[in-house]
């Protein structure tokens, strides 16, 4: 074999061996970034995973606000992108515990009964306004000691939260979307689909939540979605005081 026939193989060999180790690397990069987001979202492979949709409590039959529709779509898409399955449930018949499942459930406490149940049980410190009289509170957040009142299609907020129980490891986690309007429901949604390796990263299989505000709905829709401020501490301690009239207190 001469020298030149010689150096053509080890060449071919060598740029084998070399696509070969970048692709069990991109490989292996891959997989390591799937366990992660798969971690994040409590969702293994085939695993199932729960959807809690509300009522439009604008109406008095059964239905869905079509912005809760949207946020519904956008949930499945992720849980489908994770390799889990969805099952679909309307608030008044998830009659089950928390935590055997990843659990997505979508609007306020005025328009979802499960979301009732959940904020008594993880989020002490938030009150919000279902007083369907109008006037300035409606819709508002009580955090702590700071309100958020809404300016409908100006000036809108959602809460976002990752929160799991118990300190099991296999414990699946409850994501709540929980909007003082059903687009920002989508809202919280959209934020969550778009950032979740960033909050991932941040938080890793913690709890958090997250106050998001959006603007300037009735112009932009859900896609202008701002971070207000982390507020799990506050979220998470109950408040002393009794809520105002027309108020839900979830604890």
């Amino acid at each position: 074999m001469s020298d030149d026939v010689r150096n053509l193989v080890l060449g071919v060999v060598a740029a084998g061996i070399s696509a070969a180790l970048g692709w069990l690397a991109r490989t292996y990069l891959w997989k390591r970034k799937l366990r992660r987001k798969q971690t994040f979202f409590g969702l293994p492979e085939n695993s199932e995973s729960l959807l809690v949709v509300n009522r439009d409590p604008a109406t008095a039959e059964p239905a869905v606000h079509r912005f809760d529709v949207f946020a519904l779509l956008e949930l499945s898409a992720l849980v489908k992108e994770r390799g889990a399955h969805v099952q679909v449930v309307t608030q008044d018949a998830a009659h089950q515990g928390f935590g055997e499942r990843t659990e997505f459930c979508v609007g306020g406490p005025g328009s979802n009964r499960r979301m009732v149940a959940h904020m008594a049980a993880m989020l002490p410190g938030v009150r919000v306004n279902v007083d369907p009289e109008p006037g300035p509170d409606r819709g508002a957040f009580q955090i702590g000691s700071e309100r958020y009142r809404m300016e409908p299609g100006v000036t809108e907020y959602v809460l976002l939260a990752r929160l799991t129980a118990g300190e099991r490891r296999d414990t699946r986690p409850v994501f709540l979307f929980c909007g003082q309007r059903a687009i920002t429901n989508q809202a919280a949604t959209r934020y969550l689909a778009r950032n979740h390796e960033r909050l991932a990263r941040k938080h890793g299989s913690h709890s958090f939540v997250l106050l998001l505000k959006v603007i300037n709905s009735q112009a932009y829709g859900p896609d202008v979605t701002e971070l207000v401020a982390d507020v799990t501490r506050a979220a998470q301690t109950a408040l002393p005081a009794a809520a105002p009239r027309g108020g839900h207190r979830a604890d």
